[in-house]
C-alpha cells in the first residue's frame, strides 16, 4: 500500500496533514504518532526540496499545500519555510527531519514520537 489510511477520508486525512506540515515548519518540532510522523515526513521533505529552489514556482506550489498561519503575527510558514528553513539545507540532498521515539501515549499506548528538523534553531 502506497500509504497510511489513519481511520479517516480522504479529505480529512489530507488537512491533517497540511495542518502537521504547517506546524513542523513553524515550531519545527511536533509531537504526535509514529504512523502520522511517517506519513507526513515524505511531505514535508518534499516541500523543503522545493523551496530550496526558492523561485516563484516553487512557491505557488508551496503555497498550495502549507497553510498560512503565523506564530508571532508576522512570520507565516510559507515565509519562514523559504526566507528561514531552505537555506539552512543548501548543501544538503535530504533527509531534512529525524523521527524520535518517546514510548507509549498514557490513554491508548500509541506509539508516540517527535518529528523534528535535523539542524533546527
Amino acid at each position: 500500500m502506497a500509504y497510511q489510511k489513519l481511520g479517516r477520508d480522504s479529505s480529512a486525512r489530507k488537512a491533517l496533514f497540511r495542518d502537521l506540515v504547517t506546524d513542523l515548519f513553524l515550531y519545527e518540532r511536533i509531537q504526535t504518532t509514529e504512523a502520522k510522523a511517517k506519513e507526513v515526513r515524505s511531505i514535508a521533505e518534499k516541500l523543503i526540496t522545493k523551496a530550496k529552489r526558492g523561485d516563484l514556482h516553487a512557491r505557488r506550489q508551496v503555497a498550495a499545500y502549507v497553510r498560512r498561519e503565523s506564530i508571532d503575527g508576522q512570520t507565516d510558514a510559507i515565509q519562514k519555510l523559504f526566507s528561514d528553513i531552505a537555506p539552512r539545507y543548501n548543501e544538503r540532498p535530504g533527509g531534512y527531519t529525524r523521527i524520535l521515539k518517546l514510548g507509549p501515549r498514557r490513554g491508548d499506548a500509541a506509539p508516540m514520537v517527535y518529528l523534528e528538523l535535523v539542524d533546527r534553531a
